[in-house]
């Protein structure tokens, strides 16, 4: 969605897939994921599916809120931390959810997917405080907005290794999918205020 502060998006690689790194997808992914995550994965904590690097920023937001909420800022250097691990996420994402071919640094070198977010100068304190309880709508249409994604990824990833090809439409639907994640999880890291919308652009 124009406008809004969190953005991702990927260079599209529609045609001329590698079959055969799509269909060992999930293993090759594995030491990116343990470290960064899987697609999907939102949630705080160490079992919320976002990684080791996932669960110590779910830590620093933690010391990030009681920092927001006595001053009403994020604190500078645990914002570039959390910024370093969703670019690596985003990068992650992409080549789980098979919207990317070639095999993610590990970390925020260079990769056919912009992220972008910028740092608030100020954060809103009742915003910030009441996050949790904020999220849920989110979180529960996101739900079944992944079950949805869970469905055409798997039609993907056949399409894939029987014609080379990610069909456009549900390769727009991906992108959008992992967006609206992205979106609502650097929210829940506290990294921007404005509520994520309920949308795939």
């Amino acid at each position: 969605m124009a406008g809004y502060p969190v953005s991702f998006d990927v260079e599209p690689q529609t045609t001329g897939r590698n079959r055969l790194t799509t269909a060992f997808r999930l293993i090759l992914a594995i030491p990116q994921v343990l470290i960064a995550g899987s697609p999907g994965s939102v949630g705080l904590g160490a079992n919320s599916g976002t990684g080791v690097f996932g669960a110590v920023i779910s830590l620093t937001s933690v010391l990030s809120w009681f920092a927001i909420l006595f001053t009403g800022r994020y604190p500078r250097g645990l914002w570039d931390l959390a910024k370093t691990y969703m670019g690596w996420r985003a990068n992650v994402v992409a080549y789980v959810a098979l919207l990317r071919d070639e095999y993610p640094p590990f970390g925020t070198g260079p990769y056919p997917v912009t992220f972008e977010v910028d740092y608030p100068e100020q954060s809103n304190r009742w915003s910030v405080a009441f996050r949790l309880i904020l999220i849920i709508p989110q979180a529960i249409v996101l739900l079944f907005v992944l079950l949805a994604w869970i469905v055409t990824a798997v039609i993907a990833w056949f399409a894939i290794l029987f014609t080379g090809r990610y069909p456009e439409g549900l390769y727009n639907f991906g992108v959008g999918v992992q967006r609206w994640t992205l979106r609502v999880q650097a929210y829940l890291f506290l990294m921007r205020d404005e509520y994520p919308p309920f949308s795939l652009q």
